[in-house]
């Protein structure tokens, strides 16, 4: 009998697979650099392999993240109005959530709405969730901010919002980028909601580069499945064994970049989207981003984009901070 997670994988609407097609159309006909988004990372295979990532010994970040929830959940309670509806950007499995949660449903009742373009991981998010008491899920396979559109407009009288956005996510985007992406998360919430916001800071460059590119390769096979993705579901024909995953840390933007490196030249077709791609000996595919903070930065950041900053808290074992804003 197929899973759940595994049967909402497999049930890609028309919608969903045009605007794949579409994103990759464009990402590899820019000019100078091909990429593709990130976002795509996380079908069914690809939420599988970033698991393993997660418990890996050099990747600190998801640890950091689950650890400071265990550490200072309660105290994030605290700085919380009454009645507040949780709305989490880019959940996964919800397994870092469920502390906030449990701290939150020993105060209330709570209805939690994880978001996330992702079935399967919306799937696994009410499988850990859904058992916890005074915890009502109801989650939303959109786009981050289309989701959150929703649950503002299913808000009742005074009830305040808390948005999630967790796992430093915000550093996908490039630092102009994520200030505008606040801002529009702004753009829907009333005065007074609230939003918790993970952010990786910064680190060793060597440590931050055994992060991306594990010597067990795990890392490797997560990035290359977004070209096998390509191939599942738009009918691409990508041979996996004529790329090699690349980590990169660029110094003055502070991130650390992930590419797919071809190892010859080569011609890819993907049917689905009606594209024929070129790519040289040597050239890459950008397929994600990781930008990397210092404190006093993201407590600006937050503040420039129209909230308020009430508390901030760093983990020291792995430099990572959680900062609460309140809509100013």
């Amino acid at each position: 009998m197929e899973s759940a997670a595994r049967m909402a994988a497999a049930s890609l609407s028309p919608q969903a697979v045009s605007e794949f097609a579409a994103d990759v159309v464009y990402g590899l006909n820019r000019p100078g650099q091909k990429e593709l988004s990130s976002k795509y990372f996380y079908d069914e295979i690809g939420s599988a392999l970033f698991d393993v990532i997660c418990v890996l010994p050099e990747y600190g970040l998801s640890r950091a993240g689950i650890r400071m929830l265990q550490r200072h959940a309660a105290e994030v309670v605290e700085h919380l109005p009454e009645q507040v509806v949780v709305a989490e950007l880019g959940s996964g499995s919800g397994l870092k959530t469920r502390w906030l949660l449990e701290a939150l449903a020993r105060r209330q009742r709570v209805n939690y709405h994880p978001i996330d373009i992702s079935g399967s991981a919306l799937s696994r998010c009410q499988l850990e969730i859904g058992q916890i008491d005074m915890v009502s899920v109801l989650g939303f396979e959109r786009a981050y901010l289309d989701g959150l559109r929703e649950v503002a407009s299913r808000r009742r009288g005074d009830e305040k919002i808390l948005v999630l956005f967790l796992g430093s996510t915000i550093g996908n985007f490039d630092r102009p980028a994520g200030e505008s992406f606040l801002r529009q998360v702004r753009s829907l919430l009333r005065k007074e909601d609230a939003l918790l916001l993970a952010t990786d800071l910064e680190k060793p460059i060597q440590q931050l580069l055994m992060a991306y590119d594990d010597p067990t390769g795990v890392t490797a096979a997560f990035n290359k499945n977004l070209l096998a993705r390509i191939n599942r579901e738009l009918g691409g024909d990508f041979n996996l064994a004529r790329f090699e995953h690349v980590a990169r840390y660029d110094e003055t933007e502070r991130r650390v970049e992930m590419h797919l490196k071809s190892t010859c030249w080569q011609r890819v077709a993907i049917r689905k989207a009606g594209l024929r791609v070129y790519l040289r000996d040597g050239e890459t595919i950008w397929t994600e981003s990781s930008h990397k903070y210092n404190p006093a930065e993201v407590v600006r950041m937050g503040e420039r984009s129209g909230y308020r900053s009430a508390a901030q808290w760093i983990d020291q074992e792995w430099p990572f901070a959680q900062t609460l804003f309140f809509a100013a």
